[in-house]
């Protein structure tokens, strides 16, 4: 059954929010704000599609530079995506950490990715590691950082679902401490 055709799903699209606050975080021990394709690209995309970019930064594979920096984000972004830090090598460092920052992982976004990915870079799709889920009341999303895979997880997955994702995170709150997240009415977004 597809989206389209559940029965709640245009009832939940229609009552989704338009604009998302958001937060871009690039891993990377090479790129700056100026090099970071990844991270300019999303940040466009994101802005023209109407939502609150509401933090950008460029950090080095280092675990606790990434957690700090994710963990930062999360008291003010309804979702935060990530880029870079997601292969196999001993630098890649992101994805325990992200792992270790959700609540409630989305097994669904990894899998989807690789299957869009294979369809583009055939069995090279099997390193990446990209992983999306639920961290309290703030989505995370971690992407590898080539533009390319950037660019389809932006355009077959989370461009079109970043409304209606927000509103499912709100829509029955999400259990834990009494103070609403940045995507719940009532708190910081």
């Amino acid at each position: 059954m597809t989206d389209a055709s559940h029965p709640a799903a245009p009832d939940h699209r229609a009552a989704a929010p338009r604009a998302v606050r958001i937060a871009v975080l690039t891993v990377s021990d090479t790129r700056t704000e100026e090099t970071d394709t990844s991270g300019q690209f999303l940040l466009s995309e994101l802005r023209a599609g109407g939502h609150e970019v509401v933090g950008y930064r460029v950090v080095q594979d280092d675990a606790p530079a990434i957690r700090a920096a994710l963990t930062g984000f999360m008291r003010d972004a309804a979702v935060v995506v990530s880029s870079g830090g997601t292969g196999i090598t001993g630098r890649d460092v992101t994805i325990p950490v992200v792992e270790s920052l959700l609540t409630k992982p989305m097994p669904g976004f990894g899998e989807l990715f690789r299957m869009l990915s294979y369809r583009e870079v055939g069995g090279a799709a099997m390193l990446s590691r990209a992983v999306g889920g639920l961290a309290g009341h703030t989505l995370l999303f971690a992407l590898p950082g080539s533009l390319n895979a950037v660019r389809t997880a932006w355009e077959g997955l989370l461009r079109d679902e970043l409304g209606h994702l927000a509103f499912e995170v709100a829509r029955h709150g999400q259990p834990g401490p009494d103070q609403p997240g940045p995507g719940q009415p009532g708190g910081g977004g």
